[in-house]
């Protein structure tokens, strides 16, 4: 009896696995076996820098709004320190946008929040 493959099947499989090689460089994106082993690498990344992302970002907000503080005379701890103290309940991502598109708005609340 002959062996039985369900080449639609394998086919189709192979069909979405260098559709997400679309893209790539090289043999990467046209060789199943080259391609199939760099879609999982992918794959893993992806997932990986979904909660990485929120962490960069996180990093970037404080950086911006460092920055600000320390053109207003204070530093970015300080400034958070006093915030809760005066319990001001600002995310870092609106201060953050206060400190590079509304400056004369964040100095307003440095000077409220450090007096």
């Amino acid at each position: 009896m002959p062996r039985a493959v369900n080449k639609v099947a394998s086919r189709e499989k192979r069909k979405k696995f260098l559709k997400l090689a679309k893209g790539f460089w090289g043999r990467r994106k046209n060789v199943w076996t080259i391609a199939k082993h760099h879609i999982e690498k992918a794959l893993q990344y992806q997932y990986r820098d979904r909660r990485l992302k929120k962490r960069h970002f996180r990093r970037l907000w404080i950086v911006r709004i460092n920055a600000a503080c320390r053109n207003n005379g204070t530093t970015y701890s300080r400034f958070i320190n006093a915030l809760k103290k005066k319990n001001i309940e600002i995310n870092r991502k609106i201060l953050a946008d206060f400190a590079m598109n509304k400056p004369e708005f964040f100095k307003k609340l440095v000077d409220f929040a450090m007096n």
